[in-house]
């Protein structure tokens, strides 16, 4: 699954907004993304990808929402 995919499902599952760090971490606890290196998604890593797709993303008062 790709990491926008993943953060969608983990978002969709918790209705609500998210931090990345929760994000990340729902990402890694179900095992939803695997990076190229084999090392688990980072925050940073959420961060990124929620830039990178304005279309779908907000983020609010230090919390990531969909906008889909």
């Amino acid at each position: 699954m790709k990491i926008e995919e993943a953060i969608v499902y983990v978002m969709v599952k918790r209705n609500g907004g998210m931090t990345t760090d929760q994000i990340a971490d729902a990402i890694n606890r179900h095992g939803l993304h695997l990076r190229k290196d084999g090392q688990p998604v980072t925050s940073k890593q959420v961060y990124a990808t929620i830039c990178h797709f304005p279309e779908m993303f907000t983020k609010e008062a230090g919390r990531i929402m969909l906008m889909i």
